[in-house]
Order: C-alpha cells, then structure tokens, then sequence
C-alpha cells in the first residue's frame, strides 16, 4: 500500500529557552548543518552557541508565536489536511528537528498498512542542510525500524512548471496595490563550501558568477544555481523588469564564507541607491516560518527603514494555499497511478 511522508524543518515545542535549547541542539549537531568534525562541532555548538543562542532565539519566536502553536507546524499541519483530503493515500507528517519526528510519521503510515512512501522534503531546493538531511535521516529510521519499507524521494522541486506557476500567482497577488521600486528574493544562506561539497563533479561548482549559468549535471545538486533558477523563471513568468528585481541570502553563522549577497547588508544599500519602496520574498521556504515572520518581516523591515527606505512588504510563502495544495496532491496522484515524479 502507497503513502506519502510530508516532512519539513520542525520547531521548538514551546517559545522558551528550556524548549528551544534542545531544538537547537539537535539541529546544530546535525553533520550537514555545521559539518565539521564531531568534536569541534560540541565545541561550537554546545560550547558557545548553546551558552546564549536559545535565550536570544525563544525571544525571537515568542515575536511570532501563534496561539495554536509553532506558525511552521500549525500552517504544515493544515497544508497536510488539505491535501489528505485530495488524495486516496495515507498522508503523514514529519518534522527533520524537534518531537514530531520523522520516524513517528513513518511509524503512522506502518500502522495505515504502508509500506511504500513517496518522502517529500518540503524545500523547492536542494542542500545538503535541507534536502539531503531529511532524506538521510528518513532512510536512517527506516532501516532502523521498518526495514520492509520501500522509500522513493520526490525530487527538488524548483524549476518545476506547476510550481513557478503558482509561486509567481501567489508573488503577483502579494504585489497588488504596493507600488514597489525593488523586489528581493531572499534565499536560506548557506556556507560556500556546502555547494563544492554537493557538487558531484568536484570541480564545476567555483561560484564564480559563471557556473551557475553553465549547464552540468552539478546544478542537479547546486543551491546556489537553484536559487537563480527560481528567480529567473518567476521573474519571465510575471515580466518583471530586469532591473527590478535582485536576489540574496539571509541568515548566517559568523567567521565563515557563505552564499552572497548578505539580505541584511542589501537592506542597507537599496535605499542609499534611491530604492525606497521594497518587496521582499523568500522563496526557500514553503510555509512561514521563524526566518520568513521574525526576520525579514519584522528585522528586515526595521533595518531597512532604519537605512531610510519608506515602503515595505514582506510577502508570504505558499503556506496552506489551496492552488499549492492542489499543485501537491497532483504530483501525489500522479505518483500513486504511474509513480511518475514530478520534472
């Protein structure tokens, strides 16, 4: 019998440090979000991070905390219902982090009668600290506890004709009635080294400013090229003007290289250049989130107006829309019938 496990980030239980201290613990220590020896990773994680870290981030959760819970797992939980409605097949949800675990989703779908899943890592892109960590982490719990189960991935998503179609009808009707002079994209950062890392031919990805642009089979696993990809293809489906629109990367970790522009230092620019009026999206992440809520609609506007821009608006992700729900339950159909994946 045929299921889907839908999976994403995950999110304290509760905005405290006591709750968020052990989140951020199991996050941090993950090999693919700082991957670095084991040892150094205790130091940097538990050794300075975790000393300060969770006081600071439960203060930044309890800013967008909803009454119902976590906005990542409550909009996660109402996309899941939406599309369970949809669809034939048992439809469970997991979380990479935190104690809706993956292997708690799996363990539901075993007791539905699954034994075939189609996983969803719910990223349009691929990382090795987003995509690939949840697929490692789901093959990991069924080899561990439910051997008999077949697990097919349902690959990155972001240049997918269904998808950009319906980001860009979203970004469309967040533009309406705002009349912007600049649209940012801003991308989840990574370090520069995860792309030479995921780069299968350990030698295209130079992040030059030309390989991105340079057909290879590197870009199947590229973030960086991803991301260009999914700006490039809203930004011809709505005929957005070239000069209009730029993308960036938010949220990073100190004293190392990672993905550039800086969101925050693009902030700062836009209105010394004479771009007062900004719309910012951020299409890494399908469901608002800490990142989306905390800092780019509420910091990001801040520091933008801080630096002497006028106007701004942070649009939403896809969320639990029903045009994105139904673009999710035609790829699981598709794959119930034919096991067609989506291109």
């Amino acid at each position: 019998m045929k299921g889907v496990l839908l999976v994403n980030l995950g999110s304290p239980d509760s905005p405290t440090a006591k709750d968020v201290k052990p989140y951020l613990d199991e996050f941090l220590m993950d090999e693919r979000v700082i991957d670095v020896s084991k040892w150094l990773r205790n130091i940097i994680v538990r050794g300075i991070i975790l000393q300060t870290r969770p006081k600071k981030s439960a203060e930044a959760y309890q800013k967008i905390w909803w009454k119902e819970g976590s906005p990542l797992v409550v909009i996660s939980e109402r996309f899941t219902e939406k599309v369970q409605k949809l669809v034939n097949m048992p439809v469970a949800l997991g979380m990479r982090y935190g104690s809706m675990t993956i292997k708690n989703a799996l363990q539901e779908l075993k007791e539905k009668g699954v034994d075939d899943v189609l996983l969803v890592p719910l990223y349009p892109q691929y990382a090795m600290s987003s995509f690939e960590t949840v697929v490692v982490k789901t093959l990991e719990d069924r080899d561990a506890f439910f051997p008999e189960m077949k697990v097919t991935t349902l690959p990155a998503f972001y240049k997918n004709e269904d998808y950009i179609k319906v980001l860009s009808e979203s970004i469309a009707d967040g533009l309406k009635d705002f009349d912007y002079d600049h649209i940012l994209f801003s991308y989840h950062g990574i370090p520069e080294r995860h792309i030479k890392k995921s780069d299968p031919t350990k030698f295209h990805c130079k992040i030059d400013g030309s390989c991105c642009s340079t057909n290879s089979v590197a870009h199947h696993s590229c973030y960086r090229h991803q991301c260009f990809e999914v700006t490039k293809k809203v930004k011809a489906y709505l005929g957005l003007p070239e000069d209009k629109v730029s993308l960036s990367f938010q949220s990073r970790l100190p004293n190392d290289p990672w993905l550039k522009p800086y969101t925050d230092f693009e902030f700062e620019r836009f209105p010394k250049e004479g771009k007062k009026k900004l719309a910012v999206i951020t299409p890494a992440f399908v469901a608002d989130c800490l990142e989306t809520l905390e800092e780019i609609a509420m910091e990001g506007k801040h520091q933008f107006q801080e630096a002497g821009g006028e106007d701004y608006k942070h649009i939403s992700c896809l969320n639990d829309s029903d045009a994105w729900v139904r673009v999710m339950a035609n790829w699981l159909k598709d794959w119930e019938t034919t096991e067609a994946l989506p291109a």
